[in-house]
């Protein structure tokens, strides 16, 4: 193998490859990624077995072939290099090593046979379907904090990806709840989905995928089967292994009576939540909510570390109410918050809360409440 390619389109698609590598594994030959040109494209592929991603990038190739390279320290190379430079690599197959070469600058890696490079098998898709990256990012965006970390509950550890009745009609809905916060937000369903089956797209995935989703003017290919989901788009394919497990009803932990309506400016909010939680304790982040007509008073009691109250000006009608939540949870549902108003909407200080951006009825959050 013997190409040259611009510096620019190799270290984007390196950037894009080393985020799949894993940095440890037992594996030698997952620390590589596959390098294949031909005709005028070079294909750059990584996986973790779980997780693959391919990109094709313009390339001068005089001498088709095939070999894999160390991710991290290829990418670290490219990166290193400077802008506007032209990267050649030649592989030598007797030496097994790859050249590197820009400039005056001369890498040669060690390489492994292509051979024994993994790559997934090639699913049929039950449903195949287009939808603007925009739209998807939002789903995925607005949903993923709420994804849990806790190993022993591996259904919850990814984004549910699914078709349901939503407030005007079939949506495509992404939720994710960790059993402390759950994130519910709908997209118009686009055309084809309709027979998706529903699937759990892992953290992993959902953190590659925003990579693929920055381009708002792109149109996302979605090919959904019961074990595998694939996102392509300007010569970027990402193909992800589903969790295999049943993600639970989380219509069941959505409030439906909360009669006590608050509304708030969303920022103005999350800026004084992060002020007085400046004084809580690390283990239990919590934070007091006292309402009463028209007043919010935050506050903060750790006896290890002192005390603090804000009062914020808020529309509320109701009854006088005391809730606590974690700040944590409360600041990264604000952060979400797109529109200036947020609406809470509380049952008592023991029930879950729901919290949605003004009148927007296709997102929607949930949180539990703590004892303070």
């Amino acid at each position: 193998m013997k190409i040259s390619v611009e510096r620019a389109a190799l270290l984007k698609a390196m950037s894009r490859a080393q985020g799949v590598v894993e940095r440890r594994t037992t594996i030698p030959i997952l620390s590589n990624v596959l390098l294949e040109a031909s005709g005028d494209t070079l294909s750059i592929r990584a996986t973790d077995l779980d997780v693959e991603v391919l990109e094709q990038i313009p390339a001068l190739v005089e001498q088709a072939g095939a070999t894999t390279a160390p991710a991290h320290m290829l990418h670290d190379i490219v990166r290193k290099l400077p802008d506007g430079a032209q990267a050649s690599l030649i592989d030598d197959p007797a030496s097994g090593r790859l050249e590197v070469r820009a400039g005056r600058s001369d890498f040669k890696l060690a390489t492994l046979p292509r051979e024994d490079f993994p790559v997934m098998a090639s699913a049929d898709y039950a449903c195949d379907f287009e939808a603007p990256a925009k739209v998807l990012r939002r789903l995925f965006d607005k949903a993923k904090f709420a994804i849990s970390t806790e190993e022993t509950r591996y259904y919850l550890n990814g984004v549910y990806m699914h078709v349901a009745d939503g407030a005007e009609g079939k949506a495509l809905r992404c939720v994710a709840t960790d059993g402390h916060r759950l994130a519910r937000v709908d997209a118009p369903l686009p055309p084809g989905a309709e027979s998706m089956p529903g699937v759990i797209v892992p953290r992993k995935t959902v953190g590659e995928l925003n990579r693929l989703l920055s381009d708002d003017e792109a149109v996302i290919q979605v090919g959904v089967s019961e074990t595998k989901v694939r996102f392509r788009a300007n010569g970027v394919s990402l193909i992800s292994k589903v969790i295999d497990g049943s993600f639970p009803d989380y219509t069941r932990v959505i409030p439906q009576g909360n009669p006590k309506r608050m509304e708030v400016d969303a920022a103005e909010f999350a800026s004084a939540v992060d002020r007085v939680a400046t004084v809580s304790s690390e283990r239990s982040r919590a934070v007091k909510l006292a309402l009463s007509e028209d007043r919010l008073v935050l506050s903060v009691n750790a006896p290890d570390s002192g005390a603090a109250t804000e009062e914020v000006a808020v529309a509320y009608s109701e009854d006088p109410l005391e809730i606590g939540f974690n700040a944590r949870y409360l600041l990264e549902i604000a952060g979400q918050v797109d529109r200036e108003n947020a609406v809470f909407l509380f049952n008592n200080s023991g029930d879950p809360t729901l919290v949605r951006e003004g009148d927007d009825e296709s997102a929607v959050y949930v949180v539990m409440p703590m004892r303070v």
